[in-house]
């Protein structure tokens, strides 16, 4: 049996659906072991395709001190013990660990289990659990990793089969998250008079808490804007566009990739070890991003910066720059190596 552990945030998530979606497609379905914290339960209490799944009181420990965080490892320690039961229960053989706090409990019981572990790591900046975690593993899969044998980022094969032609910069699509980025929000309504004026559409994804404000933004300029909080078919949308502004968390990062969308990639300030910055950078070395810091936001210079870039070749670089099938990859990777 194998199982996959790992949440917290929606990027860590989409990993596991990847997995269990190749694991599924072998007749495999794996057990889920997440956390009652987090979007884990939203994400997967009503998914199929996972034999049980199991949500335990994990917390997150990096950003706590003093009680707290010894109340925290205090609970891992109980729910390793849970997971402990669960491996011996359901047979389990092999663990891969996509990060997050909710990795953190299973992760730890395959230390003094009979079980391997193997762990992907999203980002170019590793976690600190999977810095803890990575000697103990039987693998260690990264993009950003020269040694990883397998570099290809888990990407959902629709991003691959739907990729359109990008020749010129007819429509930009505007992505903060279904929670919005201010920082991305100010820099659209700063653009948006001069994009509407060369007749370059606009998709713009603003947030739930700023859906109001940016709806009449575009209403008192008289911009016709496809302006939206969350949408499940997000990549419809994305697939419109012929150039993204976007945070640079990893899943939508390789999704645009995989898509062939050129980029500016304005990473969130506060995230782990900067890791959305050095995830940017990595396409950037390569030339096949543009990046700016929050603090280095000039609209002028940025809209001058896209209008010089050639689209058509960074779009094609791109889709060379990552492969499908990434997750079922790994799944046989670990089910070749399983003894």
């Amino acid at each position: 049996m194998i199982a996959l552990t790992g949440g917290g945030t929606g990027g860590h998530l989409a990993i596991v659906r990847a997995l269990k979606n190749a694991l599924n497609q072998r007749g495999i379905q794996p057990i889920y072991i997440g956390s009652t914290n987090g979007q884990d339960r939203a994400w997967f209490e009503h998914e199929t395709g996972f034999s049980e799944k199991f949500f335990l009181n994990s917390q997150g420990v990096v950003n706590k001190k003093g009680w707290k965080k010894l109340t925290s490892l205090g609970e891992i320690l109980n729910t390793s013990r849970q997971c402990k039961k669960i491996f011996k229960r359901y047979h389990v053989t092999d663990l891969v660990s996509v990060g997050g706090y909710s990795a953190a409990p299973a992760s730890f019981a395959t230390l003094t289990s009979h079980v391997k572990l193997y762990i992907h790591e999203q980002n170019a900046a590793m976690g600190k659990l999977n810095k803890i975690l990575k000697p103990f593993a039987t693998e260690f899969f990264s993009s950003y990793d020269p040694h990883s044998k397998i570099k290809d980022y888990p990407v959902d094969t629709a991003f691959f089969t739907k990729r359109k032609p990008i020749k010129k910069l007819e429509t930009i699509i505007f992505l903060g998250g279904s929670q919005g980025a201010k920082a991305i929000n100010t820099l659209a309504m700063q653009l948006a008079k001069k994009l509407s004026e060369n007749n370059i559409h606009i998709i713009h994804q603003c947030g739930k808490n700023n859906l109001e404000e940016m709806l009449q933004f575009y209403h008192d300029n008289h911009i016709n804007a496809d302006v939206f909080d969350f949408d499940p078919q997000l990549r419809e949308k994305i697939l419109q566009a012929d150039f993204a502004i976007s945070r640079s968390g990893a899943s939508t990062l390789w999704e645009l990739c995989a898509l062939g969308v050129p980029s500016l990639f304005i990473p969130y300030p506060y995230a782990a070890s900067d890791h959305q910055y050095y995830n940017a950078k990595a396409l950037v070395d390569e030339d096949l991003a543009l990046l700016r810091r929050e603090s280095e936001v000039d609209s002028h210079a940025i809209y001058e910066s896209i209008m010089m870039l050639d689209l058509q070749h960074i779009s094609t670089k791109l889709k060379q720059h990552i492969a499908p099938n990434g997750a079922e990859k790994i799944i046989d990777f670990i089910i070749n190596h399983h003894t």
